[in-house]
């Protein structure tokens, strides 16, 4: 080995015990693991929820044998919604529901409405890449093979009503969904629920909703 190189990787060599390995001058950034979070649309989704908390509540031994009155709001309309499906869902079970809040522990729903503005990669589902690549290779199989070419979109199309329930677009927008349960300025139950939300149905959560930008027409050039 010539001395030069000998040196250089002597050299190389020292140094590098100079410095400590896996360092960073600021945190790197790391992802949370795969987890899955559920998207409202649809009013029988509100109806779910209102059995969740529903039995929750008449299970909870902090409410065992309470009367319970649920706040009628005026607010938008997941919240009223919300509220008479809950109301249904506690009588339906033999809870003990009020018409008044005097002498009742009082029920209360809060939405929280989350627009995210500069969201990044968000991973698709498991799985969705490796079923849409199995779907592209089994369609390749009639192309090469039947007499008719439009017959290998059969396996395609079979692939996608298999499918297509498990995908869902994208949104920006959540909410967080709140539900106590006080009396003598104590609470006695509380349960906060986040799901995602199309951005159009802000409204029906308590924001404003998306119009169209309208473009004025004219005859003058």
């Amino acid at each position: 080995m010539p001395l030069r190189t000998f040196t250089v990787m002597l050299s190389a060599l020292l140094l590098s015990g100079c410095f400590t390995v896996m360092t960073s001058q600021a945190p790197v950034v790391a992802t949370y693991g795969i987890s899955e979070q559920q998207k409202m649309q649809a009013a029988h989704h509100w109806l779910v929820l209102a059995e969740h908390e529903a039995h929750n509540m008449l299970v909870d031994p902090t409410l065992s044998g309470k009367a319970l009155y649920v706040q009628q709001g005026e607010g938008a309309d997941f919240a009223q919604g919300f509220e008479a499906l809950l109301t249904s869902e506690l009588v339906s079970r033999g809870g003990f529901v009020r018409t008044e809040p005097d002498n009742a522990a009082r029920i209360t729903t809060r939405v929280q409405l989350l627009r995210h503005k500069d969201r990044q990669f968000v991973r698709a589902p498991q799985g969705a890449l490796t079923a849409l690549a199995a779907g592209i290779a089994v369609a390749t199989v009639p192309y090469n093979h039947w007499t008719e070419p439009a017959l290998a979109l059969i396996p395609a199309a079979a692939a996608g009503d298999a499918f297509s329930g498990n995908w869902t677009a994208r949104t920006e927008t959540e909410v967080i969904v709140t539900t106590q349960v006080t009396q003598n300025s104590r609470i006695l139950y509380s349960s906060s629920n986040i799901y995602y939300i199309n951005g159009g149905d802000n409204d029906h959560y308590g924001g404003e909703r998306r119009t169209a930008r309208s473009i004025p027409v004219t005859d003058q050039w």
